[in-house]
């Protein structure tokens, strides 16, 4: 992972205007600022971005006492810019749209037709700028007949089906729809936004065959969530039957589930006939290999009400550890279900370098908020020769409005004058 004091990345001098707040929006513009574009992210004077206030958990000043700020925040907008501008006003218009006639990038998650009041929509600032890659994310999309519907990750993962295939069967203690433990379809749409950006920066700048114009992303929540509803889905669509939930069982794979050892649980995720055979070997029950009802995984899944007691019969009999230990070297998937904080403590999550801590302020600048610097999660992005450039810690809100209004050319004098009145 590249270091703070590295200052390009495959994105470098590209500039993204950051109209997002929440996740989606944010989540695709903080991966386009970790490979080194120059996001700047517009937010309320005085309020900023909503997650800043989504808390608890909240942020520590240096004496470890609780701030204003909330985590969640920190999550999707590190190596960003912060501005704070009011939209609402002429002024502020007029400062977004200078700004975007700078940019490559527009990113923005308002309801349709939400900045077309203030002149900020495609089709204003494409006049402007006909280079400029704008992308709208939306809950239901630019058109149909929900396209005017607030959209929210909870919901689309109701209407989408994905509660549906999700959690204990309703027979099961427990049983019923169950959400993912993380905003999944927002951050799913953050990641195909993301693509989506990158595939318009080439057709636009490609060398052969570059348009150099622009063009609108329209990313819906909605359609992600039908899209990573993946073999799920195609199953439907093949068969006519809709699945079910099954809990940590899958339904195609067996055994592909969670199994009660001698002190907890373990993971065992076996996809093919030969790990089964190394399992059933491994574990002394080498007839399980070549029993009728288990010889292949077609028939194990169509016999996992026998198979699966009889191996819980057995993964009883050890721990966890000593699963793993007498496992790990016979190539069959096994592991250990963590919580979170034993995840951070694993050695090959420490051997990655997933857990990086970044500064907020410039050397010798004082924390105005109390937050000096903030410890998250490495981007997964593993490029050899331009790796994710990881420069700073999320910002507070309005750090960089001095800087980033000086880029553009504008007085210290115009911007104690629109501080004044309330535009920044």
């Amino acid at each position: 992972m590249t270091t703070p004091s590295s200052p390009q990345g495959a994105l470098a001098g590209i500039k993204v205007l950051d109209l997002s707040r929440v996740l989606a929006g944010p989540w695709c513009t903080q991966v386009l600022a970790d490979l080194g574009a120059d996001v700047v992210k517009v937010e309320r004077p005085g309020v900023g971005d909503d997650t800043r206030q989504w808390g608890p958990p909240f942020l520590k000043d240096a004496e470890g006492n609780d701030t204003n700020q909330a985590s969640y925040y920190t999550a999707c907008n590190r190596n960003k810019r912060s501005v704070t501008i009011d939209m609402a006003s002429t002024d502020g218009q007029a400062l977004i749209r200078q700004m975007a006639q700078e940019a490559d990038i527009v990113v923005e998650n308002f309801k349709v037709g939400g900045l077309k009041q203030y002149g900020l929509d495609h089709e204003s600032l494409r006049a402007l700028n006909p280079r400029l890659i704008y992308c709208s994310v939306t809950g239901f999309g630019q058109d149909g007949p929900y396209a005017e519907r607030a959209g929210y990750d909870l919901m689309v993962q109701a209407m989408t089906g994905l509660m549906s295939i999700t959690g204990q069967a309703d027979s099961q203690p427990g049983g019923g729809p169950m959400r993912v433990g993380v905003a999944v379809i927002d951050l799913f749409t953050g990641l195909y936004a993301s693509n989506a950006i990158l595939a318009a920066l080439h057709v636009r700048d490609n060398a052969v065959s570059g348009t150099g114009q622009g063009q609108h992303i329209d990313m819906a929540l909605l359609d992600v969530g039908m899209a990573v509803l993946a073999n799920q889905a195609s199953g439907f669509l093949a068969t006519g039957k809709a699945p079910e939930r099954m809990g940590n069982s899958h339904p195609s794979l067996a055994p592909y589930q969670d199994f009660a050892t001698a002190d907890g649980n373990m993971l065992l995720a076996i996809g093919n006939d030969g790990q089964f055979q190394r399992f059933c070997a491994a574990a002394g029950q080498p007839q399980w290999g070549t029993d009728p009802r288990f010889a292949t995984n077609t028939l194990r899944v169509k016999h996992r009400t026998d198979l699966i007691p009889a191996m819980e019969a057995v993964t009883r009999t050890r721990t966890t550890a000593d699963w793993i230990a007498l496992l790990e070297d016979k190539a069959v998937p096994c592991g250990p279900i963590n919580t979170i904080a034993q995840a951070f403590d694993d050695a090959q999550v420490k051997a990655r370098g997933l857990a990086v801590t970044l500064p907020r302020w410039k050397d010798g600048e004082a924390a105005t908020d109390g937050v000096q610097q903030i410890t998250g999660v490495a981007s997964p992005l593993r490029l050899s020769a331009t790796p994710p450039v990881l420069r700073n810690a999320p910002p507070a809100l309005g750090q960089h409005t001095d800087e980033v209004l000086a880029e553009m050319g504008i007085s210290a004098e115009r911007v104690a004058a629109l501080r004044a009145t309330g535009v920044v």
